[in-house]
């Protein structure tokens, strides 16, 4: 599909199935204490790992009816758990059979496969949590965001901090004004090194090609990815690394840590992005990256504003922002400073929930601002299930609904388009063009193996 035609196309689609079907009342959250009758039917895809806690917190609010997963060791503990449950390898198979016998979906898949497998459940009229990063490419977060509202389905992205009661109070000191305009954003991760295997210790593929196990279902792995061999190096976890497959630090940990500012500040589209690095190569991400994104003025009292984002080991040293912002405090393993006229912002973790405003005299005394948004209590992943379980029952739209996370998505996953274009790209949101540099346009999207595509 062109680029754009994106919407139209989808639009359309949408129009022959009758979107205006889908429009509800809002219910609260203490709805959620249905009848038997009106209890969801739930399909899990990518049900080991992360996965395995996401279907099991989905379905305390629903009934659990078909499963997929292609490795069958790392989905024993979903299929015992929901043993009446249908159990498949590829979801399409799912959706063909089981399309009319599900309600909502729960993708936990690795992040190629995530827009492949939600588009078939928006299609469908169904319902969908998707894992962070939503999708594996900037096109396919466009279109997802795009697909979900023309659908009409009650959506939610799996950056769970966005549930904490911590984190929406962030939000509001910040759009309170408690420290000013805020003009500098700074994130960072120690995802990639010590957590799977990239680049400087891999850098190609592997030279073996050991047999695939009888567990593991590894065309249904590869999806839309390029054909290429099975190795241990990829699954069960180390695809994060590959380029193929995995979206890198930044896609891994960006929609957590820098959720609360791109919230607060309502960032949207950045108009300049560009990095530093160390030397790129083909197949997996690199040692190290600094990203800088640049945002425009969204009103009077939010002017144009970067947010820059730190990943890798360089020199020998972590690749963190400099301590004078830090007035002291020891930088955390992951965290954000928001840099205001009147002081700083420190989340010293990956979902903005817990922070400290910065220098501490400066704020003595400090009152927060009323409460306004919705609290929902409880854990992180349940209460964003839970929240996400509501809106499908016609309740307000989740916080990290896509319309909101496909934005932030697409956001920082053209960090990864600036570190493959090796230069400064100027990105027009609403037209969703690299203005500067056209013949890199391909690298928003990718060429889909027969079979899997959107």
């Amino acid at each position: 599909m062109p680029l754009p035609l994106a919407r139209r196309s989808f639009l359309k689609n949408a129009a022959l199935v009758g979107v205006g079907a889908f429009v509800a009342a809002p219910k609260p959250l203490w709805a959620l204490e249905a009848s038997p009758n009106e209890r969801l039917r739930i399909a899990g895809i990518g049900v080991g790992g992360k996965g395995q806690s996401d279907i099991a917190q989905a379905g305390a609010y629903g009934d659990v009816v078909a499963l997929c997963d292609i490795d069958d060791n790392r989905s024993a503990v979903s299929r015992e758990r929901f043993p009446k449950a249908a159990y498949y390898h590829d979801f399409r198979k799912l959706f063909d059979e089981m399309g009319d016998k599900i309600d909502a979906v729960v993708v936990s898949t690795p992040d190629h496969t995530h827009a492949p497998a939600a588009m078939r459940a928006i299609r469908l009229g169904k319902h969908v949590y998707c894992q962070k990063p939503l999708t594996w490419s900037v096109y396919e977060a466009r279109v997802l965001r795009e697909s979900a509202t023309a659908y009409g389905v009650a959506t939610q992205m799996g950056n769970q901090g966005t549930a904490l009661d911590g984190f929406r109070e962030a939000v509001e000191v910040i759009r309170a004004g408690a420290i000013g305009p805020v003009r500098e954003v700074h994130v960072w991760t120690d995802r990639c090194g010590p957590y799977w295997k990239q680049a400087p210790d891999v850098v190609a593929k592997p030279a073996d090609s050991p047999a695939v196990p009888s567990h593991v279902h590894w065309d249904e792995f590869l999806g839309p990815a390029p054909e290429r061999a099975y190795h241990p190096a990829y699954h069960p976890f180390a695809w994060r690394g590959w380029r193929d497959f995995g979206t890198g630090a930044l896609g891994d940990m960006a929609c957590h840590t820098a959720n609360m500012a791109f919230m607060a500040l309502k960032l949207g589209y950045p108009s300049l992005i560009s990095a530093e690095n160390s030397e790129f190569n083909p197949e997996t991400f690199q040692q190290w990256a600094t990203i800088t994104f640049q945002f425009p003025a969204r009103s009077e009292t939010m002017p144009a504003c970067k947010l820059v984002w730190y990943e890798g080991m360089k020199d020998g040293k972590r690749n963190l922002p400099s301590p004078d912002f830090m007035y002291g405090e020891k930088p955390s393993n992951s965290g954000l400073l928001l840099v205001g006229d009147k002081g700083i912002l420190f989340s010293p973790n990956d979902y903005g929930a817990s922070f400290k405003l910065l220098p501490v005299a400066n704020f003595e005394g400090f009152k927060k601002p009323e409460p306004y948004l919705p609290r929902l209590g409880g854990s992180n992943d349940d209460s964003q299930k839970k929240e996400w379980i509501a809106a499908c029952k016609g309740g307000p739209a989740a916080f990290s609904n896509f319309d909101y996370a496909g934005v932030l998505t697409e956001a920082m996953l053209l960090g990864n388009i600036a570190i493959r274009a090796g230069k400064p790209i100027e990105w027009d949101g609403p037209t969703m063009k690299l203005v500067n540099a056209p013949e890199l346009q391909h690298l928003l999207h990718r060429e889909y193996r027969k079979g899997w595509s959107l």
